[in-house]
């Protein structure tokens, strides 16, 4: 073999310092080809993994019935002239009876005792769950429990036999750019494979435990609750919606990471249901723009908006605090937080660390489980008090005291305070910061306002201090928010 270096002499081989550089050479080029098979080089062909995984790969086929409309148009008295045209013709309004409605879907068998995964949405209403395995056996499912939250559902066939299975591998190992491997029943075509590349990671949806991977490997409608593999045949997706103009694939297409199923997974395994921590608080980001109103160093942890009657409201956390640490682990936004506290176990005691004032305090929170604390969710709303109504125009805004009256149309409780947007300048920097009329602000520089003057107190603070912008909370029905509203 023969090297060529630019720039330099090669040495001769057969001297002392020649060997030596040969023996480098060889080392590096071995590193060099141990390092390229970590990258997962393109492989030549797919055929090997897609034999090794299609036995574990199912295709759904659900059957629902759909009830006949209660309105089924307009009847026809006897003895009517139209009578003879419909009995010749039909009636196309006439009742109909109930019909049965297929749809097609995809799978993965996870134990050889018949557990299957696949997508809600796959399933979700049928009254029947058919599974049709590679080998074109046939097997009623049963339906185990769901997570519409992360669109996941389990399923249980009864087989005779041990079935072939799949695991789920490591999603967080996966890094952009790596090779993946697709399977499933798009648009009925069963049992196709499509291969791409991993596009992105930590893809957000619109739920709230949303962690997508982002692929290229063309997944269609059929596609849905099928397995995304890894090149060692590990599942490291659940395929679940696609970015598409046209309804088929453009080459976007976003699967469930697997570290958040395998979680739902065991949980619908063991329970039917999941059961996941809460912390009772509602919360938002800290931006750059909200760092800077409340004199922070990094716009980073979760910003503190309301604490209801639940786990935080009894640890003494308040409204403005900012949670920057949980369990031991450091919080960068909420979506890692929400993630965090869900997949801690209910009942569990945690250390939250959050800044309060400029200082750090360290809570005790008992978790309590999300699913119990929604169901029992409920706004309790009276009229009542009596505040003196006042109005005034501030940096934009037509600002007025809560009254009775606009305590009862915001839904709010009898002891609500604060001042109520009634008109807003479009071209205000209170308008593009997101704030409207009917809102409500109850605080302002972390501290309550009940009356006007308290607020233009708090701008002439901020102003003070220097600051170009002021935290206000802003409730718009039952969400509350804080928005940096600039004072200059």
């Amino acid at each position: 073999m023969q090297v060529v270096t630019l720039g330099r002499r090669r040495p001769d081989p057969r001297t002392g310092f020649g060997m030596l550089a040969a023996l480098l050479l060889a080392v590096m080029m071995a590193f060099a080809a141990v390092s390229q098979g970590e990258a997962r080089a393109a492989p030549e062909s797919f055929a090997d993994l897609a034999e090794k995984v299609s036995p574990s790969v199912v295709n759904i086929t659900t059957t629902t019935t759909i009830a006949a409309p209660a309105d089924g148009g307009p009847m026809v008295p006897e003895g009517s002239p139209f009578e003879d045209f419909f009995k010749e013709f039909g009636n196309p309004q006439a009742p109909q009876a109930p019909r049965r409605s297929n749809a097609l879907g995809s799978g993965f068998v996870i134990s050889e005792d018949g557990y299957i995964v696949t997508n809600n949405h796959v399933i979700e209403g049928a009254d029947e769950i058919s599974i049709e395995f590679f080998s074109g056996k046939t097997l009623d499912a049963k339906l185990v429990g769901t997570d519409p939250k992360t669109d996941i559902a389990l399923l249980k066939v009864t087989s005779e036999t041990p079935l072939p299975f799949v695991s789920f591998g490591d999603s967080d190992a996966m890094r952009v750019g790596d090779w993946v491997m697709a399977m499933g029943n798009p648009l009925g075509q069963g049992f196709s494979v499509s291969a791409g590349i991993v596009s992105a990671r930590n893809r957000e949806l619109s739920g709230t435990y949303d962690d997508f991977i982002q692929t290229d490997a063309a997944i269609n409608r059929g596609n849905s609750g099928g397995p995304l593999f890894d090149m060692d045949g590990n599942v490291i997706g659940v395929n679940t919606a696609i970015l598409s103009p046209n309804g088929g694939s453009i080459g976007i297409g976003f699967s469930m990471a697997s570290n958040v199923v395998s979680k739902v997974v065991e949980q619908l395994k063991q329970y039917g249901e999941t059961r996941r921590g809460w912390l009772g608080v509602r919360i938002q980001d800290v931006t750059p723009d909200v760092a800077e109103a409340m004199g922070l160093a990094d716009a980073k942890g979760a910003l503190v908006t309301d604490v209801p009657d639940g786990p935080s409201k009894d640890a003494g956390m308040l409204s403005g605090d900012v949670i920057v640490s949980f369990d031991g682990t450091e919080v960068s936004d909420t979506h890692e937080l929400v993630r965090r506290v869900a997949d801690t176990e209910i009942g569990k005691a945690v250390r939250v660390v959050v800044l309060r004032d400029g200082e750090s305090k360290t809570l005790l929170v008992t978790l309590g489980r999300r699913e119990a604390a929604e169901g029992e969710e409920a706004t309790a709303t009276s009229p009542g008090g009596e505040t003196a109504p006042s109005e005034k125009d501030v940096l934009g805004m037509k600002l007025s005291v809560l009254d009775p009256a606009d305590r009862e149309a915001l839904g709010l409780p009898a002891d609500a305070e604060g001042l109520v947007i009634t008109g807003i300048d479009e071209t205000s920097e209170a308008y593009d910061r997101g704030l409207r009329t009917g809102d409500l602000i109850t605080e302002a520089g972390q501290q309550k306002v009940a009356t006007i003057a308290d607020f233009e107190a708090r701008i002439a603070e901020a102003r003070d201090a220097g600051r170009n912008s002021l935290l206000v909370l802003v409730r718009r029905g039952a969400d509350p928010r804080f928005i940096a509203l600039p004072v200059e």
